[in-house]
């Protein structure tokens, strides 16, 4: 497998489950301030010219949420969320799509002050989010009790980004979940 990467793009949540994973992986530098990630040659694995990207034989996957699943599936002894037709699978798919079409998309407003009440946009605002992730982590430690899962992964993300470029959030018991996301042994060395 080969991971199209930049430390500053999101493939770093795709190198952060792949070393959760354990997976044997080539990690390929993409240089995007010289545009690497829009060329031709990149764009013939992903067409919108964007990071992560993900081969693996035939398969080329893009977007971090797809990407994220293709792993949890091709890899599932290492337990990273449930396959389908297990318990739980559903709320773990909600998750895993919540993390980029809701939270993600309203952190950017929050952080650019742009009117999260406007009717048209597709996503809530970020209060409502962070409402939801913290309601979804209940009693935690993780989204799934005691089961750190993919969908840590990617709203423990948002939470990072967030941390890194606005400060942490108002909630301590979201600032308590980051901090164990950011101990975790192959996280990335961000939001700290």
């Amino acid at each position: 497998m080969k991971l199209y990467f930049n430390p500053k793009s999101r493939a770093v949540n795709s190198k952060w489950l792949l070393d959760e994973i354990g997976a044997d992986y080539d990690l390929v530098h993409v240089d995007m301030e010289n545009g690497e990630h829009k060329s031709e040659e990149f764009r013939q694995i992903n067409p919108a010219g964007k990071l992560p990207a993900l081969v693996d034989g035939d398969d080329r996957v893009f977007e971090s949420v797809a990407i994220s699943l293709y792993l949890v599936e091709k890899f599932p002894d290492a337990e990273l969320g449930p396959q389908p037709g297990d318990p739980g699978r559903g709320r773990f798919l909600s998750l895993m799509v919540y993390a980029t079409s809701q939270f993600e998309p309203a952190m950017g407003d929050k952080l650019m002050e742009v009117d999260e009440g406007s009717a048209s946009r597709g996503w809530t605002d970020f209060d409502t989010c962070l409402d939801v992730v913290e309601q979804e982590i209940g009693d935690g430690p993780w989204l799934f009790g005691d089961w750190f899962t993919a969908a840590d992964l990617m709203i423990g993300a948002t939470l990072f980004w967030k941390r890194m470029f606005d400060g942490p959030t108002d909630r301590q018991a979201l600032e308590d979940y980051t901090d164990r996301l950011l101990a975790r042994p192959s996280a990335p060395s961000m939001g700290g």
